[in-house]
């Protein structure tokens, strides 16, 4: 075994825990510490809340793109930038700053709005952009570390990512590699990205429309359109004055060959009265075995935890967390059952996960 190109030996021994343990803990503590120092800067810095103000009030009523350039490390943050704006409906691109001044400045608009990332504020490349960008009538947002900064003075507006006295260590041991810069720069533009969001009346309903697929496109899904059980195809609405023993007949004649785990049960107006599942019969048998031949009203358990046919499947997922309930009544507007959503369904679907 032999030393590595990258100057690794494999002969070394391995890392002490307790210095791998003290190197984690400062990374994370640097970090931390540079985001607590940027929120609690905004607090007491009225020009840089005027800033960041003014650089939500471009974003909301732009009618083109957001399209964010940065080079090495800063462009990799923009990109995510760039991704995450465009699933809070601000549509964004990101444009390389090198492309942009051969060809792709045509990309941009005076209908869409720049973000141009540089920890330094002194990137050629970024900086040239930003003039030809002010030139063309663009409105630019700037972000870097200082409002002195050459990008700073080429912007519309600047957003100060360190105290005006100080620059926050890189979390690197070297104090080389971008680590504290990068996360500083990732968290201003999620903030900025959310503050533009709400300001643009974005909000869970546009979110399902851009995220239909996997369990988060599921959870954003009416309950209703995921429904295994609905009244009348796999499940009954059973009045409560029914016979426990009848009710579990004409459960098994509605099962459609799929068991549902609990009999939804209802009053005269065929309103949710409660519902008996199966650990409910269970325990009536062997508590009170005659009480089958009773009423279910008798023995149901009343007024239970239900949700609406048009609220988000992750509403449900909130109620199995909370309540730790295995079958959830699904009712309309009038609280007339519709169907029962079962928690084995949720866990196909990904949006919880299986307990074993």
């Amino acid at each position: 075994m032999g030393t590595h190109p990258t100057g690794y030996d494999a002969r070394r021994p391995m890392a002490d825990p307790l210095t791998v343990h003290e190197r984690v803990l400062h990374t994370l503590r640097t970090e931390g510490e540079a985001m607590l120092a940027l929120a609690e800067g905004l607090n007491i810095d009225e020009s840089q809340r005027l800033a960041w103000a003014k650089a939500v009030e471009l974003l909301v009523p732009c009618q083109g793109h957001l399209v964010v350039s940065g080079m090495g490390k800063s462009g990799l943050v923009g990109a995510k930038i760039s991704a995450t704006c465009s699933s809070l409906g601000l549509p964004s691109s990101f444009l390389h700053p090198s492309e942009a001044m051969h060809g792709d400045l045509g990309r941009i608009g005076p209908e869409d709005v720049a973000l141009l990332i540089s920890n330094s504020g002194g990137t050629a490349e970024v900086v040239d952009l930003a003039l030809h960008l002010r030139t063309d009538g663009v409105p630019t947002i700037g972000m870097s570390a200082h409002d002195d900064s050459p990008l700073a003075e080429s912007v519309s507006v600047h957003l100060r990512l360190a105290p005006p006295d100080a620059t926050p260590d890189e979390a690197c041991p070297w104090d080389l590699a971008p680590t504290t810069s990068t996360t500083l720069q990732l968290a201003a533009g999620d903030a900025l990205a959310l503050a533009a969001a709400e300001g643009r009346g974005f909000g869970p309903d546009e979110f399902a429309r851009r995220h239909p697929g996997g369990a988060l496109g599921a959870a954003l899904r009416p309950i209703g359109s995921m429904l295994r059980f609905r009244v009348g195809a796999g499940v009954e609405a059973i009045p409560s004055s029914t016979p426990i023993r009848t009710a579990l007949r004409t459960a098994r004649e509605a099962s459609q060959g799929r068991r549902s785990g609990a009999l939804l049960l209802t009053d005269d107006r065929g309103v949710l009265e409660g519902i008996m599942t199966d650990g409910d019969l269970r325990r009536l048998l062997l508590d009170n075995p005659e009480a089958i031949d009773g009423p279910a009203a008798e023995s149901m358990t009343k007024n239970p935890r239900t949700l609406q046919e048009d609220q988000p499947l992750r509403e449900a997922e909130r109620l199995v967390r909370t309540h730790r309930v295995d079958e959830i009544p699904i009712v309309n507007a009038e609280g007339r059952p519709v169907g029962l959503l079962d928690v084995q369904d949720l866990i196909t679907l990904k949006i919880v996960r299986d307990p074993s």
